[in-house]
């Protein structure tokens, strides 16, 4: 973990509600994909947890929706402006599972964390499938960007409005040799009974301290209780319990 201050080269509306936010300063403690960042604000007790989208030449690329004040806050930041932020939270994603045709499947906010994810599975050589779900035309995003990595992309919308209509459990492949997900709990659930492979869920959880130290994240697993923040945010399938 390193804290360090970052400088805003570009913060700018990419869908409804969602903002991409590009960042200059120290990346060397961002070492996986699927990592995140606590972000520091003005007035604000808790830093933002936030995933990383992208990691290359000490430019730091994150996507963030506005559902708060200080998400709100952060839209209104301009180029320029200094943000310290702590880097290399969480495990991240294991590539060496992904076998030849790896799959993933991000919701909503949980798309982001799959890019980077996606531009290393391609980089070594993996058919990587995509399939990105969203509530409607309006939310989408990274569609194109996944297709520029060389990326087998479809798309889903719960009202029909852009791609498939549905949610990502009605457009998975029929064959794949693992899968990524990451986002909200109920489309990881359905995920979790969808799929017929081992795979890897990086869950969105609120968040205190973002380092381990106050607990406030711990989840219930097969073997006891982890951190979010700190042993996860990404769990196995195979250890995950959930809860009624």
């Amino acid at each position: 973990m390193k804290e360090s201050i970052f400088t805003i080269s570009e913060n700018r509306k990419i869908a409804e509600n969602i903002y991409l936010l590009k960042l200059c300063g120290n990346t060397s403690d961002i070492t996986n994909c699927g990592q995140f960042v606590n972000i520091a604000l003005d007035g604000f007790y808790l830093r933002r947890p936030i995933s990383v989208c992208d990691c290359e030449d000490d430019v730091l690329t994150l996507v963030y929706k506005t559902v708060g004040h200080g998400t709100q806050m952060m839209s209104s930041l301009s180029l320029g402006e200094k943000l310290n932020i702590l880097t290399g939270l969480g495990n991240g994603y294991d590539l060496k599972k992904s076998g030849g045709s790896p799959l993933l499947i991000g919701g909503g906010v949980g798309v982001p964390p799959l890019y980077m994810l996606a531009k290393k599975l391609v980089q070594s050589g993996k058919k990587v499938s995509v399939v990105l779900g969203f509530n409607s035309e309006n939310e989408v995003f990274f569609e194109d960007e996944f297709k520029k990595l060389g990326c087998s992309v479809t798309v889903t919308t719960v009202d029909g409005s852009h791609g498939i209509k549905g949610f990502v459990t009605d457009a998975l492949p029929q064959s794949y040799s693992y899968f990524y997900t990451c986002g909200p709990e109920p489309m990881l659930k359905a995920v979790y009974k969808a799929t017929d492979t081992d795979g890897q869920f990086s869950f969105e959880e609120r968040m205190g301290c973002g380092f381990g130290a106050c607990m406030g994240c711990s989840c219930k697993v097969i073997t006891g209780y982890k951190r979010i923040c700190k042993d996860g945010p990404v769990l196995e399938k195979g250890e995950i319990l959930w809860e009624d």
